[in-house]
């Protein structure tokens, strides 16, 4: 199955892969800007179809106290400007039923975070709107039971779906990422995608996640070896101070040598 995006911009079947990428949150104009417009030269440069990444909000942090995003509207507006300064597609998270149609307004694509991957409501009101919905499997899920999630998407006539791998519970904080589950998810006929960062997380450490960011370049390695559709970075100038996964995101300096990597790999193996 191919998943048309815009002009230029194709995902599944074989074809070369697209990158879904920005910092986890938007925290301000200014970061979203300034990774959004660097990681845009970048694709250019390698010739890699580019969708910016970056969650209006998150309602899914491990403590109270952690930062949960602007004025969702403000945040909805900044991707706006930067689908409209850049040229390019937006994919944000969304919690509820509510988020769907509103975000729908300016992201391309919807993405069902992986803890609220088997809630059957928030997928059939992302299907609805029409967008392309990604779901990221659930850390509890074999990849075969992501089947049940597309069909709630599916069942209100949108096949616009894409399934993602993220790591799976290892215990109570650590995660291990079973590349047999790429091939599993790829068997339901969607493209799949690797998120190489979250499955780097060491969840909820002492009120906030950890992460090991040296890993991110193995998986997606591997993840583009196996021969996924597309590859979800989650990227940040200075990831030492980023206000939502701090410790899993790959710093902006490091994107370009590790996405001609995987170009160079995805090249080999799709040719092949």
């Amino acid at each position: 199955m191919i998943i048309d995006v815009k002009e230029g911009i194709r995902i599944g079947d074989g074809l070369p892969f697209v990158l879904l990428a920005g910092p986890c949150v938007v925290e301000s104009e200014a970061v979203v800007m300034e990774t959004a417009g660097r990681l845009q030269e970048i694709a250019r440069k390698l010739e890699i179809p580019f969708i910016f990444k970056s969650s209006f909000k998150k309602a899914n942090r491990t403590s109270l106290q952690s930062f949960t995003g602007l004025e969702p509207l403000a945040a909805l507006e900044i991707l706006r400007k930067v689908k409209n300064t850049f040229h390019v597609p937006i994919v944000t998270d969304i919690h509820t039923e509510q988020d769907a149609p509103m975000a729908a307004d300016y992201a391309d694509i919807l993405q069902i975070p992986a803890f609220l991957s088997r809630q059957t409501d928030l997928l059939i009101a992302a299907g609805k709107t029409g967008k392309i919905v990604n779901i990221k499997k659930g850390q509890f899920l074999a990849p075969e039971d992501m089947n049940h999630a597309a069909q709630k998407v599916a069942s209100t006539g949108n096949n616009n779906i894409m399934l993602t791998e993220r790591g799976t519970f290892f215990g109570y904080h650590n995660l291990v990422v079973d590349m047999r589950s790429l091939l599993v998810m790829r068997e339901s006929g969607y493209p799949v995608v690797m998120d190489a960062t979250h499955a780097v997380q060491i969840p909820s450490q002492g009120g906030f996640s950890g992460g090991q960011p040296k890993y991110i370049k193995p998986l997606a390695a591997a993840a583009i070896a196996v021969g996924v559709d597309a590859l979800f970075l989650e990227i940040h100038p200075n990831p030492i101070k980023a206000l939502s996964d701090a410790g899993s995101q790959l710093p902006l300096d490091d994107a370009e040598a590790i996405l001609s990597l995987m170009k160079d790999i995805d090249t080999r193996v799709k040719r092949g």
